[in-house]
């Protein structure tokens, strides 16, 4: 028979036990609880009355009228382009500091740009321009945690909203996107340019015709060290940001591209996942030497593996601190090929999957084709609208060209009162990581449930498309 003073001793015990680890733990931005080892966050109803946004459109715009937030060093790059994007006008810009707007007014002078732009400076003029009656898009990039409280603010204000990454930091601020988008019926679209450039869009549409056969794992991530730029953000904002925030906290450049040619919540969604990571070293001395920190939350590698509905895995990797060259991995293993993009483009096909046009005898399903062979692969598989404005964009820039891509598509879905080529969902779905790669983190590596952000329409449409 067990005594009352062992039962009391061993209450005190896993007490003792539970303060200590959830200390250890940050807490969760929303509710959730553990199901046969499994974390499940909540997913909150749908408010009555309130429609999934998946192929969301609105009414034409002939000309597309923007305001940008935040001209700093991203958003300076975005009005440039904005200059040379057709059937888009630059109403107004706004940021904290005169100095980033006396550089754009400059800018746009010496482009000869008419000078009938509306300028504002100061910590809350973001939401003057937000409320302006003559602006469609409002094009927004700050820094991280402003994102979500500005795209909402101007989806209010009845804004089409396109917003830098990470969107969102937290599920509440994901389901905050993605509830507004749904009531109020305007677009927003998370800026995640990687998925323009030009070998994954070549990639994916081969993907979509099936060259890879059954695609069934993809390695996507982000590897920049930053030691150059850490000084250039204001503030410090990114390293402060990283200093507080244990995961994966900027995941959506190796994800995106993944998730479209997955058909992510267009016929398969993302279920559960785990993530793990190294102790903090040259972050820790980074964060030491930029803003004086005694700890630091981010660990200097993150790897995150994801398991899809339809059982395929996607591996997703962070590290902002090595002295390694950049990559984003971006890889996909088909059953009948396989895709790279890093360190250098290359493609390994099976014999029997290669055009009849880009006939080569020494093909086999170990090898890399040839660069000719390669380059004549990437030629007919390439999008027609990515040939018709592939040279304006490399001659514009923004990342080699795949940032006047998506700007070029932006614009052309708005005027054409076409779906997005990214909708709110995306955004969701591939900022989401940063929260949930945490969570697991901080319970001992342990899954993770992924919330279905468009609340059981995941496979609701046949698969990833453009609108024409």
């Amino acid at each position: 028979m067990i005594s009352l003073n062992k039962i009391s001793i061993a209450a005190v015990i896993v007490f003792i036990l539970s303060v200590f680890s959830s200390e250890a733990k940050s807490p969760s931005s929303v509710p959730y609880n553990r199901k046969n080892g499994t974390i499940v966050l909540k997913t909150p109803r749908r408010p009555a009355g309130q429609q999934h946004a998946l192929k969301l459109t609105a009414d034409p715009i002939p000309e597309v009228r923007v305001g940008f937030i935040g001209v700093g060093s991203r958003g300076t790059g975005a009005v440039n382009r904005y200059v040379h994007i057709e059937g888009a006008r630059i109403v107004a810009v706004c940021d904290l500091l005169q100095k980033n707007i006396d550089n754009v007014r400059n800018r746009l002078a010496k482009a000869s740009y008419p000078s009938d732009v509306h300028y504002y400076v100061g910590e809350d003029s973001w939401k003057e321009l937000c409320k302006r009656d003559d602006i469609d898009l409002v094009y927004i990039c700050t820094d991280w945690v402003s994102h979500t409280p500005m795209a909402v603010y101007a989806m209010e204000q009845g804004k089409h909203v396109a917003v830098e990454v990470p969107a969102a930091t937290s599920i509440s601020e994901c389901w905050q996107l993605v509830n507004t988008c749904e009531r109020t019926r305007r677009h927003c679209m998370m800026l995640e340019n990687c998925v323009y450039d030009f070998f994954e869009l070549t990639t994916l549409a081969m993907a979509r015709q099936g060259l890879f056969g059954e695609i069934y794992y993809g390695e996507g991530g982000y590897v920049h060290n930053l030691d150059a730029v850490w000084t250039r953000y204001w503030d410090n904002w990114r390293i402060k940001f990283n200093r507080d925030h244990r995961g994966d906290n900027y995941p959506t450049h190796g994800l995106g591209p993944l998730c479209q040619v997955f058909d992510i919540h267009r016929g398969d969604r993302m279920v559960r996942l785990v993530t793990m990571d190294s102790k903090p070293v040259h972050s820790a001395e980074k964060g030491k030497e930029l803003v004086g920190a005694e700890s630091f939350a981010e660990g200097d590698q993150t790897v995150t593996l994801i398991r899809t509905a339809k059982d395929k895995l996607i591996q997703i990797q962070h590290n902002v601190y090595a002295s390694r060259p950049y990559s984003r991995l971006y890889a996909l293993t088909g059953t009948d090929g396989y895709a790279v993009k890093y360190p250098e483009p290359r493609i390994c096909l099976k014999p029997e999957k290669m055009p009849e046009r880009i006939a080569y005898d020494d093909l086999g399903s170990e090898k890399f084709l040839p660069q000719k062979e390669f380059e004549a692969l990437m030629a007919l598989y390439e999008p027609e609208f990515v040939s018709q404005i592939k040279e304006t964009a490399k001659r514009v820039g923004g990342h080699g060209g795949m940032d006047y891509i998506m700007d070029y598509r932006l614009v052309y879905c708005l005027k054409h009162g076409l779906p997005l080529d990214q909708d709110v969902y995306d955004a969701a779905e591939w900022c989401s990581l940063v929260e949930l790669s945490r969570l697991s983190i901080e319970h001992g590596s342990a899954p993770v449930a992924r919330p279905d952000f468009t609340r059981g329409y995941w496979d609701l449409l046949p698969g990833y498309t453009y609108g024409f």
